[in-house]
């Protein structure tokens, strides 16, 4: 069987490399008779295919031009018809030989499925009751030298499906959609911030520290200034700075980079939204949040009910709130409140078989349990609130319990949504902190924080109360597109590259 597959595998490529051949001879031949398709620079465009459907009856006998991917042919003598793929959808177009000129047919006989053809013509109904384009003209704007596959989705490397992401866009109209929702749910965000009051900004890619998140960097070196930097793993340290200077709301969207494994969930970089909010706190960053879901949802999909996996997911309701004791003692029985010390946290730990490393403490082990026994129950909008401090570097001590801080995660469809804090703003504490997650560093962490200077001193000039929050785009792109991994609402993600 093995021999079998070899033997068609070889046919098949015997065949697309004749196929190629033929498009080749093809394009000299339109090259030596002064035809070459790739001299020409322009082609005005009246109409996209979908505004000739959705508008039949303003267009209907107009006079159209339109440009497209040929994606269907069917040669009938004298007369033929093709169906071209524009942005928006695809249309058919009735070629007739006494309506474009018998040489200009000749030439079109030769057109291959993948070449991108501009057509004037008038807009008709057929006999079938399909919308189509009469055309009186037909131009080559560009030779396919390539093969068309003829079911992308069912090539057995689904891989090349990432790799040549152009071809899945040009075979799979769902997965077009995907990314035009995408661009239309950051429009979205955008536009929700912007009328909140809060003004984009951008902050440094390259940093000397990579702070603001437990996570690996990417390190790279700058030749002239002879230097090793880092590629951010976070917005937060440079966007806190920007309240400390006294703009009050700001937002970044971009991209951010963890030296991390891949997964359906995870991408070495990706498109994360931050932002901060002076004067309030991470209940105000529940609310912004949930309103935030809620509107992007309304705005791009018409509904805050979306399904995802199959499974009905009510962005309309307001959100549950549970601290992660509350959470953890709901599907575990276990009450850490009444967990005194780190031995007997451990021991719990052991008990129960989580895994832990020597230098956990009391919170960490609070944390494991969360990920372990809690994450696969939040399938609805829930924002999980109060960790411990052990997990939060950079957050405030809830004044009445200081073993845990003002921080939440929102978790939708078991996935952690955005993760938010009462900003820390005492400079001290937040010195001290710095000072434990360099221990932690030091003692074989790779995620641990690093002291960040220049931080501490923008703190000391004074940062007023302050709400935060970090939002994985891609994710929620995920969410509002019902797809199951992140590689799905990427146009390119990272691939180990083939040999």
């Amino acid at each position: 069987m093995a021999e079998e597959n070899k033997v068609q595998n070889a046919n098949n490529v015997q065949d697309v490399n004749e196929l190629i051949k033929v498009k080749m001879q093809k394009l000299a031949d339109l090259q030596e008779a002064g035809k070459d398709p790739f001299q020409i620079m322009k082609y005005d465009v009246t109409h996209h295919t979908m505004d000739i459907k959705e508008n039949f009856e303003n267009v209907e006998g107009q006079i159209v031009a339109i440009a497209g991917r040929i994606m269907t042919k069917r040669v009938m003598g004298k007369a033929s018809f093709i169906n071209i793929q524009d942005k928006l959808g695809n249309i058919q177009s009735y070629i007739q030989r006494d309506s474009i000129g018998e040489e200009e047919y000749a030439g079109f006989k030769k057109f291959d499925l993948g070449d991108i053809v501009g057509i004037k013509g008038e807009v008709f109904k057929t006999h079938a009751g399909e919308i189509s384009v009469r055309a009186n003209e037909i131009i080559l704007l560009s030779k396919c030298l390539q093969v068309l596959p003829e079911k992308f989705h069912g090539l057995t490397d689904t891989d090349t499906r990432y790799r040549q992401r152009y071809v899945d866009l040009m075979m799979n109209p769902e997965v077009k959609e995907t990314f035009i929702k995408r661009s239309a749910i950051i429009r979205e965000i955008r536009n929700y911030l912007d009328g909140e009051d809060f003004i984009e900004v951008e902050t440094p890619v390259l940093v000397k520290n990579a702070g603001g998140a437990a996570a690996r960097p990417f390190m790279t070196h700058h030749n002239s200034l002879d230097e090793d930097l880092n590629l951010r793993i976070s917005l937060e340290l440079y966007l806190k700075r920007l309240i400390v200077g006294g703009l009050e709301r700001v937002y970044e969207i971009g991209r951010v980079f963890r030296n991390e494994g891949l997964s359906v969930r995870h991408n070495p970089e990706f498109t994360l939204l931050e932002l901060y909010q002076a004067y309030t706190d991470y209940n105000g960053m529940m609310d912004l949040t949930e309103k935030l879901f809620r509107t992007v949802a309304e705005k791009v999909l018409g509904t805050t009910k979306i399904s995802y996996e199959g499974v009905e997911i009510d962005l309309g309701k307001p959100f549950e709130r549970i601290t992660m004791v509350e959470a953890v003692k709901k599907y575990t029985g276990i009450d850490f409140d009444q967990i005194k010390t780190e031995e007997e946290a451990k021991a719990l730990a052991k008990e129960r078989h989580v895994s832990f490393e020597d230098r956990h403490k009391k919170g960490d082990i609070l944390s494991l349990f969360f990920e372990e026994f809690v994450e696969e129950h939040l399938i609805q909008p829930t924002f999980v609130i109060d960790h411990p401090v052990e997990i939060s570097p950079l957050t405030k001590k809830k004044p009445e319990n200081p073993e845990f801080t003002e921080r939440f995660e929102l978790f939708v469809t078991k996935r952690e949504m955005a993760n938010a804090y009462s900003e820390l703003n005492d400079p001290i504490d937040q010195r001290e902190r710095f000072v434990a997650q360099e221990a932690l560093k030091a003692a074989g962490d790779e995620e641990a924080n690093s002291m960040d200077e220049d931080f501490l001193n923008a703190l000391a000039y004074g940062m007023p109360p302050t709400g935060g929050i970090g939002i994985g785009i891609d994710r929620l792109v995920m969410l509002l597109t019902d797809s199951s991994a992140i590689r799905d609402v990427l146009l390119f993600p990272t691939m180990k590259s083939l040999s």
